[in-house]
């Protein structure tokens, strides 16, 4: 019998990509960048478009070091413009040299992008109930604070939807259907536990 999966994830490479990433949360800072730079660019696009491109993207952008790609000029940037492989949008394209940019600031100011992220959730995931995606919200209060923040520290493509997206997509919200075979096992995963407590997580005015 097929496990009972989200309503979204019915083909690949989106059922992969639930079944193994979505929802489960992440504290690696190179990771979590990766998947802020996706959301941004799935702006306008189906999620299955950027899935379908990923490799292309680590290609494209050093595996998503920000430090090499802070460093991006124009000439890197009339090259990436000219790969078909990822999405020509120019204005997505210099978001992520800025956010590159905006990223390795929070480092600094934070010790790791993990720790600033995970404040909007108090550390740990909110494990949410939903019944079917209909019961999805596109934005909540802490996504709307998440892209609030970000934006004032220079972050593009970071409205509250794409930051709920992301949120989603990092574990720092469960919005798996409570139907869905993964609700339950992302709620325990080993992962589920912030690697600092929240009590001690310096939390953006």
């Amino acid at each position: 019998m097929k496990p009972t999966r989200c309503a979204w994830a019915h083909a690949e490479p989106n059922l992969t990509y639930h079944d193994t990433e979505w929802g489960v949360p992440l504290h690696d800072d190179r990771a979590l960048f990766e998947l802020l730079i996706l959301e941004g660019a799935q702006a306008g696009l189906s999620w299955t478009t950027v899935l379908n491109k990923r490799e292309n993207y680590r290609r494209a952008f050093d595996n998503f070091d920000a430090r090499k790609i802070a460093r991006y000029d124009a000439r890197k940037v009339a090259h990436l413009l000219a790969d078909p492989g990822i999405v020509r949008n120019r204005l997505k394209v210099a978001a992520t040299i800025a956010n590159a940019k905006a990223f390795l600031a929070v480092q600094q100011e934070f010790g790791s992008f993990d720790r600033y992220l995970w404040s909007f959730v108090g550390g740990r995931p909110i494990v949410n109930r939903r019944h079917t995606m209909a019961d999805v919200p596109a934005r909540t209060p802490e996504s709307d604070a998440l892209s609030k923040d970000l934006l004032k520290r220079g972050f593009k493509f970071v409205g509250s939807t794409i930051c709920y997206a992301f949120m989603q997509a990092v574990g720092m919200v469960n919005d798996h259907e409570v139907g869905c075979f993964r609700h339950g096992q992302v709620a325990v995963t080993p992962r589920a536990t912030s690697a600092v407590r929240s009590d001690r997580l310096r939390r953006p005015s």
